[in-house]
């Protein structure tokens, strides 16, 4: 067996090399120039929904220094960038008015995006609905499907062409399992009722945006998704029927319907008699021919029979791990797994990992004026690596963007958190490329090859 450095890790002609963000974590000035507020306006100015509570009211001041930004992107060599839009900011009531001031916001970004040769990677939603929504019962409500729609729509007209690869939803596991079914996210509901309802009122608005799209648009729209492995802690009959349906809730629950027009039927068990029956012709709606789908990794789960799915997230901690600040294990492998499992599953659909990072412990800027992150390097090399194993065995990954560009608010945690590879100072927005900001670039113009490499420190 080769070692690690005698192997070649160029990637394919044409692979996407990027990063990303999200709107809402990133921009600021949530409620300037006509813009509406968001569910995370609203949360994180409701006391104690976020760490020392923290907003999204100043974030990176992306809102005001995006040029700078595309910049540093360029200067960093990245070939794209996916970013998501603000609902709330093009149109503040959810529907109907459209905001110019919003929009022209985001048209100004792809416009110096493609001008420094950056592919725009567009994510209509990263949690944020608008508030006005929220009020009229958001995913809750059967109408959201036309709402997202309508949104989209908006968004085709002003953009396609320029942006040419479109995603609907960011992780809606996230926004139902964060925001209705233990609170810890907006819009803060607890009910396991509510949860399935909203799950799949997010996956018909994800159909009615495709089915927009099909009717406005000329080139790629798709799907992201977080999924994680899933193992049993040990090899008891009990550890693997609760494996199968943690597997179900989180790695199945969106893409079956997505893909498939079906949900798995361990959410029946899970959910108990808080699962609806749906009607047969929402399935028409949800699965709509897509281009792509996003990967988002970060870590795996050990999962034992004591895990209570969906009320109680499991995971056993493994005692040899190395786990990053938000207490997620380091486990590259996993990533090659379930790239492996989605095209056993799902077939030869091309994929790109859309997130991909972690959050660890950056010091201040030394007196040569580096961040030094080795731990974020050593991370984002081993999952590069699992990738090019994924590819080899004949997985159509297309695209890496790691997570995230920039330091920025963690949701409820706040600015406690920092995944980015570059440093950002809240207190006077400086941006410093850390460590692994250099290093990533040296992927980049060499194509992945010097992952075989040995580490800059």
């Amino acid at each position: 067996m080769s070692r690690s450095s005698d192997r070649d890790f160029t990637f394919p002609q044409g692979f996407l090399w990027g990063a990303a963000t999200a709107a809402h974590q990133i921009e600021g000035s949530p409620l300037a120039d006509g813009a509406g507020p968001s569910i995370w306006t609203r949360f994180a100015h409701t006391p104690g929904m976020t760490l020392n509570g923290d907003t999204g009211d100043v974030a990176c001041d992306h809102y005001r220094r995006w040029k700078d930004d595309v910049k540093l992107m360029r200067e960093l060599g990245l070939k794209a960038y996916r970013f998501s839009t603000s609902w709330s900011r093009i149109l503040p009531e959810g529907s109907g008015r459209v905001n110019q001031a919003g929009l022209d916001f985001y048209s100004r970004l792809v416009d110096e995006l493609l001008a420094n040769d950056i592919e725009p990677l567009l994510t209509l939603y990263h949690w944020d609905l608008p508030a006005a929504l929220d009020d009229r019962g958001g995913w809750l409500n059967r109408d959201c499907a036309d709402w997202f729609a309508e949104y989209g729509r908006v968004l085709y007209r002003a953009l396609d062409g320029r942006v040419k690869k479109w995603v609907t939803l960011n992780e809606p596991w996230v926004v139902t399992d964060g925001g209705y079914l233990h609170g810890a996210l907006a819009p803060g509901h607890r009910s396991k009722y509510e949860a399935p309802i909203a799950s799949h009122n997010l996956m018909r608005a994800h159909g009615a945006a495709v089915q927009a799209y099909r009717a406005e648009g000329q080139h790629e729209i798709g799907l992201v998704v977080n999924i994680e492995p899933k193992y049993p802690a040990t090899d008891s009959a009990e550890d693997a029927a609760a494996t199968r349906r943690a597997h179900a809730y989180m790695n199945e629950q969106y893409l079956h319907p997505a893909l498939l027009g079906h949900y798995p039927p361990e959410l029946r068990e899970i959910f108990g008699d808080a699962w609806p029956e749906f009607p047969a012709e929402d399935f028409d709606l949800i699965v709509q021919p897509l281009d792509f789908v996003g990967i988002n990794y970060y870590t795996r789960s050990v999962t034992t029979a004591n895990d209570s799915y969906p009320l109680k997230a499991g995971g056993v901690r493994q005692p040899l791990g190395t786990y990053t600040e938000t207490g997620w294990e380091v486990f590259p492998q996993g990533l090659t797994d379930l790239l492996l499992w989605f095209k056993q599953t799902y077939g030869d659909l091309p994929l790109y990992v859309t997130e991909n990072g972690a959050a660890f412990f950056d010091p201040a800027a030394a007196e040569d004026g580096r961040v030094r992150d080795p731990l974020r390097i050593d991370y984002i090399r081993k999952h590069l690596r699992a990738i090019h194993d994924a590819i080899a065995a004949g997985v159509d990954v297309r695209g890496y963007m790691a997570w995230s560009l920039l330091d920025n608010l963690e949701w409820s945690l706040g600015y406690s958190k920092r995944f980015g590879i570059v440093h950002v100072n809240y207190e006077t927005q400086a941006r410093t490329p850390k460590d692994s900001a250099r290093w990533y670039s040296g992927i980049i113009a060499s194509h992945g090859r010097i992952l075989s490499d040995p580490l800059p420190y």
